[in-house]
């Protein structure tokens, strides 16, 4: 048996390796588990309930929700077998975005989380004449809830829906997600059946996970990265656990011991940051243990490869640091995967030196979505790249006029998206006249394999001298450095380069002890003139790698990180450069030497 549509998946794995828990997520007392054959009934549940509002193929429905759970599953599932469409919407979209996501994909239902979600939908309803109901997940009085959603199918449903089914072709469409773009109108990306099936399985190939793993799941699957590997966990019959929340991850890793889960690089910044923390407080031989094996970490080499004397170290390391890292993970963490951002390799280094191999992919919604991978096997990871493409999928870089090894990345292959949902000149200009897509990111191959992404093509701006700079190259540059977290690079029509840097505070709390520099806090250390004056080094020392009309000639540090939820993160992580520069206007001004005493924020 193989499957080729995605609601084929749950039927293949009831076929090849039913398991009791498929799926699972936080209940009011502990985990609420649902076997293979309780997926499948659930999701035919949802689909006779749609059929009864009278919905079928081709008609949209939203889903809107902050967590995950095995109840956005089901409704993506059932929706899918009898071709209703799903369109998941991130719940951080304001409003506005929402109502035009709902009326550019003309969707007649929505099914949100909770009352916070329910009011915002609720308040532009005069605004989406199409949309006829919102049903709710958390039961609340007076409100359409889940309970009213879903029908017990009985023999007309179940012949419908074998109906529905045999009409369902792997190139259809499955699900329509739209980007949230920096800037712009949302563009709906609509994936094939095939487009994701083909990902799944070029996925399983190079990632080691079977039906004896669990996973942990934390993500949102309004994100196709997420949502794509939740299909793959499912397809080879791994068990998924729904975190309740990002707040009760560690106490979720304890629960249910994963062997694999996806994350974003912030997540694991976080834990370095608060292995950090928790090293300064303790006493004076335990703090110096601990920094000598993150520095021995760092040295980790991509191969693997280990001298006598550096084995002997990093056993010792392990014995007294490393094995605490892995059981704060739950004990049986294999392997993590990161996307959406880039991952420090410091951090990557760092974090399989400690027996967690962390490796990094790069894809996009458009190519649903992977594109490129770091493998798991000995000499298929180089840290600072996004590995190799995977089965299946081609890539060319169309060379910049002034540099034959870099420029655009193009992709061609199964995953590649049907086009964007109601915009053909859009779609048109995405493709090149033979078929290639554009993916926009500027890139080079390295090491005669290795995907290395160096910038975003509508990034690129000109100085005022009329050089051409790549912002995300020099961003890169400066966050090799293990002190800058998140930097952000302006000179868009000026006459020099200059940055927003916002430190990496950890690992600056560090060299603070290491130089007898008293720490207070963030707001105040970014003040502090031995603080510039370091950072001053630090920059000068990286300038030296980068040709003299690129060199950042002035900065200004942050002390407060940019998120998605204060709006400078994209919720696919990447910085919004309008806003960033808009809310530090000032201090942007204040490096060219232009004073206003109005600051917006």
């Amino acid at each position: 048996m193989d499957f080729r549509r995605l609601f084929d998946i749950f039927h293949f794995q009831n076929y090849q390796y039913p398991q009791k828990i498929a799926i699972a997520h936080k209940a009011e007392v502990g985990w609420a588990t649902f076997s293979t054959e309780q997926c499948l009934q659930h999701i035919n549940q949802v689909s006779a309930g749609l059929l009864d509002l009278g919905l079928s193929k081709g008609d949209t429905v939203a889903i809107v929700t902050h967590t995950s759970s095995a109840y956005w599953n089901f409704l993506d599932l059932g929706m899918q077998q009898i071709g209703v469409v799903p369109v998941p919407i991130y719940p951080t979209v304001s409003a506005e975005k929402i109502a035009y996501i709902l009326n550019d994909a003309q969707v007649k239902y929505c099914i949100v989380s909770n009352r916070e979600l329910y009011d915002k939908l609720s308040s532009i309803r005069e605004d989406t004449p199409l949309l006829k109901g919102i049903y709710t997940l958390e039961k609340l009085p007076g409100i359409p809830h889940w309970d009213d959603l879903i029908s017990e199918p009985n023999a007309k449903h179940l012949e419908a829906l074998e109906g529905a089914k045999a009409m369902i072709h792997e190139d259809d469409l499955a699900t329509i997600i739209y980007t949230s773009g920096t800037t712009g109108e949302p563009k709906g990306v609509m994936l094939s059946h095939k487009n994701i099936v083909s990902n799944i399985k070029a996925t399983i190939a190079v990632i080691p996970i079977n039906c004896d793993k669990r996973t942990i799941s934390f993500l949102p699957l309004s994100h196709i990265f997420e949502r794509m590997v939740t299909y793959t966990y499912m397809a080879v019959g791994a068990s998924i656990y729904y975190a309740e929340s990002i707040e009760t991850v560690a106490n979720d890793l304890q629960s249910v011991r994963p062997h694999f889960m996806t994350t974003v690089p912030r997540f694991l910044e976080k834990i370095y940051e608060s292995i950090v923390q928790r090293g300064m407080k303790a006493n004076a031989l335990s703090k110096a243990i601990l920094f000598w094996a993150i520095r021995l970490g760092k040295n980790y080499k991509d191969d693997g490869r280990m001298s006598l004397f550096y084995y002997l170290k990093i056993r010792i390391a392990d014995l007294l640091v490393f094995r605490r890292w892995r059981n704060a993970l739950g004990g049986k963490m294999e392997g993590v995967v990161v996307g959406a951002a880039s991952l420090l390799p410091k951090l990557g280094k760092l974090f399989s030196a400690a027996g967690i191999d962390v490796r990094e992919g790069y894809g996009m919604t458009e190519t649903a979505p992977v594109i490129a991978f770091n493998r798991f096997e000995p000499g298929g990871v180089r840290f600072g790249t996004v590995g190799m493409p995977i089965p299946g999928v081609e890539l060319k870089i169309e060379a910049l006029e002034d540099n034959i090894e870099e420029g655009e990345i193009l992709v061609k292959g199964p995953n590649v998206m049907l086009g964007y949902f109601n915009k053909e000149t859009i779609t048109k200009e995405s493709f090149t006249e033979d078929g290639w897509f554009k993916t926009g990111d500027i890139g080079k191959i390295v090491h005669k394999r290795f995907l290395k992404i160096t910038d975003r093509k509508k990034d690129l701006f000109k100085t005022s001298g009329g050089k051409y700079v790549a912002p995300q190259a020099i961003e890169s540059a400066l966050r090799t450095s293990p002190y800058i977290q998140q930097c952000m690079i302006i000179g868009d029509n000026r006459s020099f380069v200059t940055a927003l840097i916002i430190p990496f505070f950890a690992e600056l709390q560090m060299w603070c002890e290491e130089n007898d520099i008293h720490w207070t806090a963030p707001q105040y250390m970014v003040i502090n003139p031995k603080v510039v004056a370091f950072f001053e080094e630090e920059i000068a020392r990286i300038n030296q790698k980068i040709s003299r009309t690129e060199q950042v000639k002035k900065f200004h540090l942050l002390p407060k990180e940019w998120t998605v939820e204060s709006g400078e993160l994209t919720p696919t992580m990447k910085i919004r450069r309008r806003i960033i520069s808009q809310r530090y206007e000032r201090e942007i001004n204040e490096l060219y030497g232009i004073k206003k005493t109005k600051k917006k924020r």
